[in-house]
């Protein structure tokens, strides 16, 4: 019984009754305005600064403004999987916490934990490069005076404590620490600078194209002599061919990771079932359009092939002779990085805080300051870690490990939603409705899975017993296949042998098929202000592209990876299982239910 309870454990769920739902300690302050601003400013950063002109070109010349669109395209998917999630779920915790409702508690506290790692490194990265931007500007100072004052020489640690990083990441911190709504109003300030500099140079950009960049051919003519461009590749607008042009989309996905920072802010946001899917959706699109323009700007003004990959913006202004503009723009990358900054700091003590608060991280993380209404100790927590790995840290190897988290988020959050739709339960259940169905159970003598299941015979529109362990069953058949389908599809040198080709092709048709018995199922009804178009087949190709890209992650990353999961698992084993809040509250309330039971004289059926 002992070793039921224990595996039992694993799978329960998180419940909300639905006037629980509104009710929270933190500050409900945001509007959609802020929530915007906030997702647009943790995604719209270091994508324009950097990853567009490095994807370029290394990857994919001038179809770079493809792989953007592909890449915003998955990610437009995942978002709409999260704003069907801060619809029904307006909580603190993000993917967190629409695994723990729907999934159930180990996989909510992995997703969890990986989300802590995500927002960790993100910030200690843009921390690190926001405090080398800044040094570029005023010559190389801080790293001069750092190396030959204070070197390391570890392997695994940067060149120089970078106390600059530290510094920056420590006052953003006790911004927040003091309130949301003031780190909101930092943030907007900041989000304008950056998108007025990006309109800056799209504008000015377009004084500068030149189409013959999209043309390039392979080789040239010197003396009646072909000279063939090694750097050029093919040539055109497809330099690399359609396989660069999607390793470069697969770079591109993780410049629109930030917007499930919005997500985090359920319980703060004004009125977050209609703000939080607007914001998201308006938040990739805005972005996509602003990362769409520069690739185009950046890959029109000079041959993508000499581009400065570290800073393409300064670079092709140089080179254009807009000296000015350069350090227009230098500028306007410290506003961007500013923002990214928040962005990724602003969602990890909410992640702590709802795990703690749930129980299965340490109770004195939950605290919430009574003066600024904010998870104080958390936030300071959080932000130390943060400015010391900003200090200390070389995090070339350690940025990859971000994509697995995010990336297993976005798929879990995903086929949430296909067990969601499908399910006999609701997330959100009217207490007034919950009150009447256990006094009637009371009256009626019988146990309240079979009261539930009159209900149902009597709401044919609503999914039965058996539809939905069909719609569950086939879920994980479909999460399971599409994972094969993608070892398969990753495995890019045997892909051409028959026998995989036929494999591949089969596993397609078999998803096909599962996808088709989910389609017919009878969805729940419940009413919410926004649910994803197009379930199953969305959730379905958002879990296909999320997994393929994860499984073209190098094999170091899932070394460092399988560590961080072995700290998080002794932590739930020894300290989150025993100490779970919603496995008191089902201690409880079955004690209570065979009290009652004892009195009017039924069974409860478990």
């Amino acid at each position: 019984m002992k070793i039921k309870r224990f595996f039992m454990g694993f799978f329960r769920k998180k419940t909300y009754i639905g006037v629980d739902l509104n009710k929270s300690l933190l500050a409900r302050c945001l509007t959609t305005l802020d929530l915007t601003a906030l997702g647009i400013g943790a995604t719209l950063g270091a994508g324009v600064y950097v990853v567009a002109g490095k994807v370029a070109k290394e990857s994919a010349g001038p179809s770079v403004v493809v792989s953007f669109l592909i890449a915003a395209i998955a990610s437009i998917f995942a978002g709409l999987c999260y704003a069907e999630f801060g619809a029904r779920v307006p909580r603190t915790g993000s993917a967190y916490i629409y695994s723990y409702v729907s999934v159930g508690e180990l996989m909510a506290f992995i997703i969890g934990w990986n989300l802590i790692l995500e927002y960790v490194i993100g910030t200690a990265s843009v921390a690190r490069a926001w405090s080398s931007n800044f040094d570029e500007i005023i010559g190389g100072h801080i790293k001069d005076f750092f190396n030959s004052t204070m070197p390391m020489n570890l392997i695994g640690l940067a060149p120089y404590p970078d106390l600059f990083a530290f510094l920056i990441t420590v006052v953003l911190t006790s911004i927040l620490c003091i309130g949301v709504k003031e780190s909101s109003r930092f943030n907007n300030i900041f989000t304008v600078l950056n998108v007025s500099v990006i309109l800056y140079v799209i504008i000015c950009g377009f004084w500068n194209v030149d189409i013959k960049n999209w043309k390039i051919p392979p080789k040239t003519m010197s003396n009646g002599t072909i000279i063939y461009n090694p750097h050029i590749g093919s040539g055109y607008f497809f330099p690399f061919g359609i396989s660069g042009m999607l390793s470069g989309a697969g770079t591109c996905f993780y410049a629109f990771v930030g917007f499930d920072s919005i997500a985090t802010t359920g319980e703060e946001v004004i009125n977050p079932q209609k703000a939080i899917p607007f914001a998201i959706i308006f938040c990739l699109s805005l972005c996509f359009v602003a990362y769409a323009s520069i690739s185009t700007i950046i890959t029109l003004m000079c041959p993508f092939y000499i581009i400065n990959e570290d800073a393409p913006l300064p670079f092709i202004f140089d080179k254009a002779g807009w000296y000015v503009s350069k350090y227009i723009v230098g500028i306007g990358a410290l506003f961007g990085l500013s923002t990214s900054l928040l962005g990724a700091l602003f969602p990890l003590p909410r992640i702590i805080y709802a795990m703690s608060s749930d129980g299965l991280l340490f109770a004195f993380l939950s605290k919430i300051n009574k003066r600024f209404k904010t998870p104080l100790v958390a936030t300071a927590a959080a932000g130390l870690l943060a400015a010391t790995m900003s200090a200390l840290f070389d995090l070339k190897s350690l940025v990859d490990m971000m994509s697995i988290g995010t990336l297993l988020a976005y798929t879990l959050v995903a086929f949430s939603i296909l067990l969601l739709r499908g399910s006999v339960d609701s997330i959100n259940v009217d207490s007034d409705s919950e009150n009447e169905q256990k006094s009637e159970i009371i009256q009626s003598g019988i146990s309240f899975r079979e009261y539930r299941r009159n209900i149902l015979k009597r709401r044919s529109v609503r999914p039965s017993m058996i539809t939905g362990f069909i719609s569950k069953f086939n879920s994980y058949c479909l999460i399971v296949s599409i994972f094969i389908l993608d070892l398969l599809l990753v495995q890019d040198t045997l892909i051409k042998t028959p026998a995989l080709l036929f494999f591949i092709i089969l596993f397609i048709i078999w998803i096909i098929f599962l996808c088709i018995t989910l389609f017919i199922q009878p969805e729940n009804q419940k009413k919410i202000s926004f649910k994803v178009p197009g379930v199953p087949w969305l959730p379905a190709i958002s879990i296909l592209i999320n997994l393929y890209l994860m499984l073209k992650l190098p094999v170091d990353t899932w070394y460092r990876f399988g560590i961080w999961m072995a700290v998080g698992f002794l932590i739930y084993f020894f300290y989150g299982l025993s100490h779970s809040k919603e496995g008191k509250k089902n201690s409880s309330s079955n004690t209570q239910l065979l009290f009652d039971n004892s009195k009017v004289g039924y069974t409860l059926s478990h």
